[in-house]
Order: C-alpha cells, then sequence, then structure tokens
C-alpha cells in the first residue's frame, strides 16, 4: 500500500552529476586524507576516480542510477526502491489499471521472491501459480542476489511474447512455467447476487485508482437487486491505494477510525469511514494472498465487528509507501510510515487472523471458504426475518 501523491522531490541528473564528478575530481590527489572524510565526501572522491582512472565505457546516467540503486537497497527494505525509467512506468501502469506481463504480483522476504498473489484469470493464474510460491529462476537466470525491481522487469513483457519460470510450492515442490505474456488490464471490482440468496458478492482484484467508484457503483447495484447481506472477498488481493481502501471502507466500516498511519517523527494521521450504520450483515474472505490494502479493510472489519472473517491468516504488510518524483521519468518509492487497525494494533510481519480459521485444500472441488461464509450470512438473515 502507498500514497501516490507526495511532496515533489526534483533533481536535474545530468547537472548533479556533473556537479559531483567535479568535485570527485577536485578531491582526486587527496588519497591520504580520504580515511578522515566524511561518507559524501568518500562518495565524491570516488566519482573522481572514476573518471579520472577507470579504462572501462561508462555514462554519467549509469553512475548516478547504480548509486541510487545501492543507496536505497542499503536499507534491506524489500518495499523500497529506486524506480528507473522503466520502473515509474511499471508503477503508473500497475496504479492505472493497465500493464504488460503475467498478471503475477510479486513480493520479497528474506531475500526470497514470493509470490503475494496471482490475478484473477491471468496467465500466471492459469500455468497454476499459486500465492505463497517462490520464483526462483527466471528464463534460467537465478533469483538470487537480484532487486524485486530486476525480477519484475525480466518477468514482465509484451503481449504475446513468452518467459520460463522454476517456482517452488509451499510445500517444497518445483515445477517449471512457460507462460505467455498478455496485456493484463484490472478491473478492481466486480460482484453479482448469489444463487437462491440475498447475498450479495463482491469480489476486488486490488485496489488502484478506480477501485473507490468501481466498488461504489457495484454495490448500488446489487442493492438495487435485492442484496440484504455482503460478501467480500478480498483473497489474493495484494493491496493498492491507501485512499481507495478508505473509500471502501466507508461502505462497510461504521464511523470512526479505519486506519491510522504514523510517520518518523511520531505524527499520526487518522482515515476515517462517515458510515452512520453498517446496512447488512457482512463476512470478509481472506487469504494468505490479501495484503497492505486489503489487510486495512479487513482488520477494521474486525476490530470495529462490523462483520466476520473467514479463511486463513493475512500476507502481513503494515508499511506505508510514498511516492516521490525524481524526475520526470523515474521516482522513489520509500516506507515512509507504519499503519495501526482501529484497536491499535500493528499486523506487520505479523498478518491479520480471521475469526473462522478454514483452509481451502490444494484440490478442493468446490469453494469451502465461499460457503462457509455464505452459511454464516445465511443465518444471519433468518434470524434477522424472525
Amino acid at each position: 500500500m502507498f500514497n501516490k501523491k507526495v511532496s515533489i522531490w526534483l533533481i536535474p541528473v545530468t547537472a548533479f552529476v556533473t556537479v559531483i564528478v567535479t568535485l570527485g575530481c577536485m578531491l582526486w590527489g587527496m588519497q591520504k586524507i580520504t580515511h578522515n572524510l566524511g561518507g559524501t565526501l568518500q562518495f565524491l572522491y570516488t566519482l573522481g576516480r572514476i573518471h579520472a582512472n577507470y579504462v572501462g565505457d561508462y555514462t554519467d546516467k549509469k553512475l548516478f542510477e547504480g548509486a541510487m540503486h545501492g543507496i536505497v537497497e542499503s536499507l534491506d527494505d524489500p518495499y523500497s526502491e529506486y524506480l528507473d525509467e522503466k520502473g515509474f512506468t511499471r508503477l503508473n501502469e500497475m496504479t492505472d489499471g493497465t500493464f504488460g506481463g503475467i498478471g503475477v504480483v510479486l513480493g520479497q522476504r528474506n531475500k526470497e521472491f514470493v509470490v503475494v498473489s496471482p490475478m484473477e484469470g491471468s496467465p500466471g493464474a492459469k500455468a497454476g501459480i499459486e500465492a505463497g510460491d517462490k520464483i526462483l529462476k527466471v528464463n534460467d537466470v537465478d533469483t538470487k542476489g537480484r532487486t524485486l525491481e530486476d525480477v519484475v522487469s525480466t518477468i514482465r513483457g509484451k503481449k504475446g511474447t513468452s518467459v520460463k519460470l522454476l517456482l517452488e510450492h509451499k510445500n517444497g515442490q518445483q515445477f517449471t512455467a512457460d507462460i505467455v505474456r498478455d496485456d493484463i488490464k484490472i478491473k478492481s471490482v466486480a460482484g453479482k447476487m448469489l444463487p437462491d440468496s440475498k447475498i450479495g458478492y463482491i469480489r476486488i482484484a486490488m485496489f488502484n485508482e478506480n477501485t473507490g467508484e468501481e466498488f461504489k457503483k457495484t454495490y448500488e447495484k446489487l442493492e438495487q437487486e435485492g442484496m440484504q447481506a455482503t460478501l467480500l472477498d478480498l483473497r489474493h488481493n495484494p493491496g493498492g491505494l491507501l485512499n481507495e481502501c478508505v473509500k471502501v471502507a466507508n461502505f462497510i466500516v461504521p464511523k470512526g477510525p479505519v486506519v491510522s498511519i504514523t510517520d518518523k517523527k511520531g505524527k499520526t494521521k487518522v482515515y476515517e469511514s462517515k458510515l452512520e450504520k453498517v446496512k447488512y450483515p457482512l463476512a470478509v474472505l481472506i487469504d494468505h494472498g490479501s495484503a497492505s490494502a486489503s489487510e486495512i479493510v479487513s482488520g477494521a472489519v474486525q476490530d470495529t465487528k462490523a462483520g466476520r472473517l473467514f479463511g486463513v491468516k493475512t500476507y502481513g504488510k503494515g508499511c506505508v509507501q510514498s511516492v516521490f518524483p525524481v524526475t520526470t521519468t523515474t521516482g522513489l518509492k520509500l516506507t515512509t510510515a507504519m499503519y495501526y487497525t482501529p484497536s491499535g494494533r500493528s499486523i506487520h510481519k505479523v498478518g491479520v487472523t480471521p475469526d473462522v480459521e478454514i483452509e481451502l485444500p490444494e484440490k478442493a472441488t468446490s469453494d469451502v471458504q465461499l460457503k462457509k461464509a455464505e452459511e454464516y450470512l445465511k443465518e444471519k438473515l433468518l434470524k434477522k426475518e424472525n
């Protein structure tokens, strides 16, 4: 989850590199006192040495981007990254709702690349990729020691081209998938009335720039069709934009805090629901692929007792990223705050535990999680009628 609109930090790359190179060259003969210099001067001295002595090919842009990547990677935070032109474009595509690839959202844990969730109906999902799978190789190249941005950019590509992945299921079984890329168009919200019931089923795939409005339209449409109870499916939902998940919460979480965000300086901002009263009985489906913004919604539902959660424990991403444009085509995605549920819980690296824990068997012929939630809502409606 991240804030897309933040204050802008613009750095003219060429001018910046020229200045540090000039200063670096000025420091070039100061080898004897280098060990006493601060980190910044050592950095400038290194650049000066490269310009004065290195015999290979390089560009100022490549030096700059290498330094930027290194600075952010040294934070050892899987959610912070320097976004070069490709990475910045990719981020905008994701939040705008369209991109090219296999439709698999990746995360990084303990320096391993883990599938947060495959998007419903995507080439990745059709190839058998599941939440929790580890990606070991991409096109026969090991992923060890690589950055998340590098792995994702290798998997991405134009429609019709293919990519080969070596993966490992949670049970340790490895398998190879040759996947043809496609244009991934994310319709973040879908809904329908469940057969022979008054239960409206709403599925949110991720929280992008259109989710709040899409949810509103779907919710109101189901009301017109006779919805008297709501079943919200957040399984395999990797998260997305903070403001959009708060918009959704305003339909299902009672008046009061939805989430609080605390930054480095201890400053806290509270996002609230203005809903006077929860209109319908509510059940929410969650699983290991539910992360970030979907954990905010499910955590708020649980803390306010607006409904019940069904499924298995969520991913456990309780930090917020802000995106700072560096130039018009590059940016910095940085973890800038931690978030807390209405009761003050931090779910970071812990996750949200459902009220009713129920696994979905690997070779299940029916959706037992959905059926359990449906049974609960039918019971609530029956009691309401009586």
